[in-house]
């Protein structure tokens, strides 16, 4: 590849946008950025543009891109504005792109992710909902397109990095995996009183002991949601079976995930919780390259933590897990529900503890079919948002 790697990212704005470019900017002999994207975040992506220089940025909403356009003009900038879900999927498969960050929050990254997979582009995956939704179609897609796919997830580059070599779900038994181990921290209500949780406010779930994300990722995290999801990510990036795939609650959040051999050695891979570390492990594999991100200081680390996840206390951990063993639309059904009830308790519809109820009610109402095409997946996709905005509607909480 002759000059610098031309890296798009999609959902630059957001923190793992953020923290991608912070590592891309330690390195300008390596990366250049080729595009940036956004969904409505006018003056963040105008910030980027002016930093980056990037050939292309993207609006999602369309509005957006013409307030974005008209700002980089009469600055005199050249970057060329593009808008709506086409502009992020040519950015994703574009000739000037080599690597994508996939980074976009929720299904609405579904799309730009399998178009990158698509162009054969390496994939830096942050958006877990394209294999939620999707699995096999997109790993399909991988295949095909002949893409690598790299987890940016700490879990997912946790477990990447303590795998074997060109490990293939199928051959697990031959590579002497037994087991793979997530690790979570449990969010910030990991010890409140199960009789509080439903009190509990869109600041205070947002509110992460280690970790600084989103607010609808740092919901799910406080549910579980995220370690659920991440199950079944697990599944398809690595092609091991749900009973291979264990949570362990970790409130240090030093071990990022662990694999578990059949001869009794467990590999784990540490480390400060910065996603710095996963993003520039992505972007030099198999080489290594400075993150910025802080070194771990043994003497000072607190006595690390291991506990079984508590399904009383976090009920959608337990839905996730039912909705992998259903197969088919159904993990996507369960992050379309999840996805609206976290938007409505972040706006104060409904309780924290509605978050669950919201999802279990969906997964009783709509019905699940074979993911076998992208049609069905979206149809239900729709289907289990509508029922959860009607659930939601019966309920909301006067605010």
């Amino acid at each position: 590849m002759n000059g610098p790697i031309g890296v798009t990212v999609l959902g630059s704005t957001g923190s793992i946008g953020v923290s991608t470019l912070d590592v891309v900017q330690r390195h300008p002999d390596r990366f250049r950025v080729a595009a940036l994207t956004a969904h409505r975040n006018v003056e963040g992506l105008l910030q980027q543009c002016l930093t980056h220089r990037p050939a292309f940025a993207v609006m999602a909403d369309l509005a957006a891109a013409a307030r974005l356009e008209d700002r980089l003009r009469a600055l005199g900038e050249p970057t060329e504005v593009l808008a709506g879900a086409a502009g992020l999927r040519h950015v994703a498969a574009m000739a000037e792109t080599d690597y994508v960050m996939a980074a976009i929050v929720g299904a609405a990254g579904l799309l730009p992710t399998l178009a990158a997979a698509r162009a054969g582009k390496r994939v830096l995956l942050a958006n877990k909902e394209a294999l939620v939704m999707a699995g096999a179609l997109f790993v399909a897609a991988v295949r095909e397109g002949g893409a690598e796919l790299l987890p940016i997830d700490s879990e997912h580059n946790a477990i990447f990095q303590c795998l074997p070599v060109g490990f293939d779900g199928a051959d697990a038994g031959r590579s002497g995996v037994r087991r793979i181990v997530l690790t979570g921290s449990g969010g910030p209500f990991r010890t409140a009183a199960l009789e509080r949780l439903p009190e509990m406010t869109p600041d205070q779930a947002c509110a992460h002991p280690n970790w600084n994300m989103g607010r609808k990722i740092s919901v799910d995290s406080a549910t579980m949601m995220n370690k659920g999801l991440e199950v079944i990510e697990a599944h398809w990036l690595f092609g091991v079976a749900s009973e291979q795939i264990e949570v362990v609650v970790h409130p240090q959040s030093v071990v990022h995930s662990m694999v578990e051999y059949e001869d009794g050695s467990v590999l784990a891979q540490l480390g400060n919780p910065d996603m710095r570390t996963p993003i520039a492990h992505a972007l030099a594999w198999p080489r290594r390259l400075a993150s910025g991100a802080a070194f771990l200081d043994f003497f000072q680390l607190r006595p690390l933590e291991f506990q079984p996840p508590d399904f009383n206390r976090f009920p959608c951990l337990r839905l996730a897990f039912a909705a992998l063993a259903a197969g088919g639309t159904a993990p996507a059904i369960l992050n379309a529900a999840n996805e609206v009830a976290v938007r409505a308790f972040l706006e104060r519809k409904i309780r924290f503890t509605d978050i669950a109820s919201v999802v279990e009610h969906v997964q009783g109402q709509v019905a699940r079919r074979a993911a076998d095409t992208l049609e069905w997946i979206l149809e239900d996709d729709a289907s289990a948002r509508a029922e959860a905005d009607g659930w939601i509607a019966a309920r909301a909480l006067e605010v």
